[in-house]
């Protein structure tokens, strides 16, 4: 994979690493950074080799601390709107990635750092994190779906709260309300990452982005719908080389070999 102007990326045993590369403004999210990010994306989709995504920040101070402030602070309303929509729509591209991706939250994950770790579908976290939607200490909203986001992970009360006071909360908190699913030592975090990565690696790889389209979408649904989705994508592994392979391990008592790629 070529060189990238903000991030730095690793691929190793089926894993990409993908670092955000701004130290000198804690990993902010600016414009090339969202454009760049959505080209990594589709280059790692295309990838057979990769299983799984990794996406943190370089360095041991920040995850991401926002938005680029510097450049929100000229923005006229309407470029405000598409600074939004854009990250907005990169966000639902990384909620809707086939392949799992897992955020290691290693220092400051406010606003839209917040925003994009909610995106993934697992969230660890340094004990040296913090998270935060700071936006109305500065006059404006979340503007990367995280009025829509955090309600749906930590409540409606829970959020409100978080949002109407701009407060920031540290990791154990975080892991308490359900904003993440770990909090481990800073020296031991993408280890972390990587072994569970490794973990889900050993599965299908079409059953497991099968499993995340059927909860991820039967959360948009009421549970009867939702049940009747899961239905039918469970009917349709039984197509899939990888319910022939692991099946077949099973019945021969071996370890599942699986084909190693993404089959629709």
């Amino acid at each position: 994979m070529k060189k990238w102007k903000n991030f730095l990326i690793e691929i190793d045993q089926k894993t990409a690493v993908v670092s955000f590369n701004r130290p000198e403004a804690l990993n902010a999210l600016n414009y090339d950074v969202l454009t760049e990010l959505e080209q990594i994306l589709d280059e790692l989709h295309k990838d057979d080799s990769v299983y799984t995504l990794i996406l943190t920040g370089a360095g041991d101070k920040s995850f991401i601390a926002g938005g680029d402030i510097k450049d929100m602070s000229r923005m006229n309303v309407e470029e405000g709107k598409l600074y939004a929509y854009t990250g907005t729509a990169l966000l639902r591209k990384i909620e809707e990635f086939e392949k799992p991706i897992i955020a290691a939250v290693n220092g400051y994950a406010l606003g839209g750092g917040t925003e994009l770790a909610m995106a993934c579908d697992i969230r660890i976290a340094s004990e040296k994190a913090t998270f935060g939607q700071p936006e109305t200490g500065l006059g404006i909203i979340p503007g990367f779906a995280g009025t829509q986001r955090l309600p749906r992970l930590v409540g409606k009360g829970m959020a409100k709260l978080l949002i109407f006071t701009a407060k920031r909360i540290k990791a154990d908190e975080a892991l308490r309300i359900g904003l993440c699913e770990a909090v481990v030592p800073p020296a031991e975090l993408l280890d972390y990452c990587k072994k569970l990565a490794a973990a889900i690696n050993e599965n299908g790889p079409t059953s497991v982005r099968l499993a995340k389209a059927a909860i991820n979408h039967g959360l948009d649904m009421d549970l009867r719908s939702g049940c009747r989705f899961e239905s039918f994508v469970f009917g349709h592994c039984f197509a899939t080389e990888d319910h022939r392979e692991g099946t077949a391990a099973f019945v021969e008592k071996r370890k599942a070999n699986f084909p190693g790629k993404y089959k629709k």
